[in-house]
């Protein structure tokens, strides 16, 4: 009898293990349509059909060129560390998918994606999105999501070639993710005339993820438009974007500085009107994305650029995107920066080579010699950063790879102590992935 029992129920066991086969989305804010398309193994999982989970990991090893560097390739390390293993990435994800009646197109998906590390357990995504189900084109979401801006941000970390996102999107768009409501519009039909176009607009608090709660009552408004991959010749693929962001914080002080020229000086000049307080400190974000793939007997070759302009608000010291109301100062700078990538695969699809080039300029207006001299007031805050990265992927199967990656760290040599020259913050990275 006991035999007959551990036999039933381990055969249940295995067949809501097949029925939840997990997947992946490369892009944070899209969702894989075989979800929607199922088949239960018998009547008896059929609760757990539309339950489906999925995951990746990332195990890595890093060397950098002096201890308690600081760096955005996976946090600035210990004062006594020059190396270091560490869990960068460990997160399990589950959707729910409540289909509609007529067909397996979804009415409503929820997902809970959350990340457990050395670090700390966090909760990553957690929202609800409505389909429009006859039409098959708009949909709804409220929740913790992926704020729609950039090419770069959206890219998930496990389909990501480089160890890390660049400078300016951790600086800028810390964690991608924010609380909110956004409409979408993109064809879910099977069938599509290309090119393919996908618009997003949404409102979002703007601390996102960096921050316990909403701080005040200014929101972000942020839009992408993208031009989904389509072939331009047999072999060539095209695709692209622009993104906007207008938004900002409560400004709390009536002191506000601007970089302008006084003479033959350069310096941030204060404007201590009383009506500043209250007012928004802008966050304004213009970006714009291409990429193009040529298909080879080798696997491929891919291109990928990336820009974004605008004005960004913050303190003397950062122009970190606040998670809570900066009390000081507000100081408003102009900054731009971009990514460029080059990805080649080498004799096959199963080794891959990347070389990245980024840079972050926090303040186009202020040039590398005139931070740090006498009568400004620039600080570290102001320097340009540039990054080159170059990195060797071997894939073993489509879930599992090694990410061999040495990232040259470039800062501006300015009149700043501390700043005159070029920091030792080189890193090297190898890291292990498995997905699921």
């Amino acid at each position: 009898m006991w035999a007959k029992s551990a036999k039933h129920h381990l055969f249940l066991f295995f067949c809501f293990t097949l029925s939840i086969t997990g997947f992946s989305q490369r892009f944070l804010s899209d969702y894989d349509s075989t979800l929607f398309i199922r088949d239960t193994i018998t009547k008896t999982v059929r609760r757990f059909e539309n339950l489906h989970f999925s995951g990746y990991m990332q195990p890595q090893f890093q060397v950098v060129e002096k201890e308690g560097a600081q760096s955005f390739d996976g946090g600035n390390f210990a004062e006594h560390a020059s190396n270091r293993f560490m869990l960068r990435r460990a997160r399990v994800k589950l959707d729910y998918i409540l289909p509609a009646k007529q067909n397996d197109f979804p009415k409503a998906l929820f997902t809970f994606q959350f990340e457990a590390t050395e670090r700390d357990l966090n909760i990553r995504d957690m929202f609800l999105r409505l389909y429009e189900p006859k039409h098959q084109n708009f949909s709804v979401t409220m929740g913790l999501f992926a704020r729609p801006f950039g090419y770069e941000v959206n890219l998930s970390s496990s389909y990501r070639e480089t160890p890390e996102r660049g400078r300016m999107s951790q600086i800028l768009m810390p964690s991608e993710r924010d609380l909110g409501a956004m409409v979408s519009y993109e064809s879910q039909k099977p069938v599509h005339k290309n090119p393919q176009l996908k618009f997003d607009v949404g409102l979002f608090n703007g601390q996102g993820k960096s921050g316990p709660a909403e701080f005040d009552s200014y929101k972000d408004l942020i839009s992408r438009l993208t031009v989904k991959p389509f072939p331009l010749s047999r072999n060539l693929l095209i695709s692209g974007g622009l993104s906007l962001l207008r938004g900002g914080w409560r400004q709390d002080t009536r002191y506000r500085y601007e970089t302008k020229t006084t003479g033959s000086e350069k310096l941030f000049v204060v404007d201590s009107n009383l009506l500043n307080i209250g007012g928004k400190a802008p966050r304004n974000y213009y970006g714009a994305d291409a990429q193009a793939a040529l298909k080879h007997g080798w696997g491929k070759t891919e291109w990928r650029a990336e820009y974004w302009r605008g004005k960004q608000s913050g303190t003397a010291e950062t122009t970190v995107n606040p998670g809570t109301l900066p009390t000081g100062p507000t100081y408003i700078r102009n900054f731009d920066g971009g990514f460029l990538y080059f990805l080649q695969n080498i004799v096959n699809e199963n080794w891959e080579a990347v070389v990245k080039y980024d840079w972050y300029d926090p303040n186009i207006k202020v040039a590398a010699k005139e931070i740090g001299e006498i009568r400004t007031n620039f600080t570290q805050a102001d320097i340009k950063y540039s990054t080159l990265g170059i990195g060797l992927t071997r894939y073993f199967t489509g879930n599992l790879k090694i990410l061999a990656y040495y990232s040259f760290v470039f800062n501006e040599q300015t009149a700043l102590a501390g700043f005159i020259s070029d920091l030792p913050d080189n890193v090297f990275t190898l890291r292990m992935q498995l997905r699921f």
